[in-house]
């Protein structure tokens, strides 16, 4: 565990995360103001919320992250590629896509690289997070698709949506960062909900945490989701 980064520091790893299917334009201004009010790297929303947020943000050094092809991932390249341009375009400083897991597991390796590289260019200078969803995958498959993204040049390896089955383990972090080394960055997200979480997937490798609980990561509290 590594006990030197502060409740304060870690604040600055932190994707402040609202997903849920119900969130009302009310829940998302709490999240900005939450944001604001912690310090927090982002706030990660879908899409929809993305022009909100940018309003809401104004000024402050908080960036906004949308989720693209999410939560399954199992929509065409295209469809997802046109979010991504629209998120951008609407001020997202960050897009987090689906890779298709169905095309993974079938070994569909040149697909899996090709919906990847699609969403890639759509988002320009964007950074692009990858998010393989660990909890379906063979640590195999989980090497395969982060040697891919480190060949692509994506910006993170995401490890989970939240919806899926599991999310981040200190297991998974160290596996994805002993593929690509320095050449991309890893989101650590699901799963991490107090602060002796944020350590520990630090320790392992990560750059910064996908969490609804971010508040109580850096209050010492203990988060209930995602």
């Amino acid at each position: 565990m590594n006990t030197k980064i502060s409740p304060k520091e870690i604040a600055l790893y932190i994707d402040h995360t609202l997903l849920k299917p119900e969130a009302s334009p009310a829940a998302i201004r709490t999240l900005c103001a939450e944001a604001r009010e912690y310090s927090f790297k982002t706030v990660c929303v879908n899409s929809y919320y993305v022009p909100l947020c940018v309003e809401e943000l104004q000024g402050c050094s908080v960036g906004v992250c949308s989720v693209v092809g999410f939560p399954l991932g199992a929509m065409l390249s295209e469809a997802k590629a046109c979010e991504a341009k629209l998120a951008v375009a609407a001020g997202a400083s960050e897009i987090d896509m689906v890779i298709n897991i169905g095309l993974l597991k079938a070994g569909e390796l040149d697909a899996v690289r090709a919906d990847i590289e699609t969403v890639f260019t759509a988002c320009g200078q964007t950074p692009l997070k990858v998010i393989i969803e660990t909890g379906l995958l063979t640590d195999a498959e989980k090497k395969t698709v982060c040697q891919i993204c480190k060949e692509i040049g994506v910006a993170f390896v995401k490890t989970s949506t939240g919806f899926g089955h599991g999310g981040a383990t200190v297991a998974d972090v160290e596996l994805m960062r002993s593929v690509v080394g320095s050449s991309c960055s890893i989101k650590a997200s699901g799963g991490v909900r107090n602060l002796d979480d944020a350590h520990a997937v630090i320790a392992a490798g990560a750059d910064r945490i996908g969490a609804s609980s971010g508040i109580a990561i850096v209050t010492g509290g203990e988060g209930s989701s995602y």
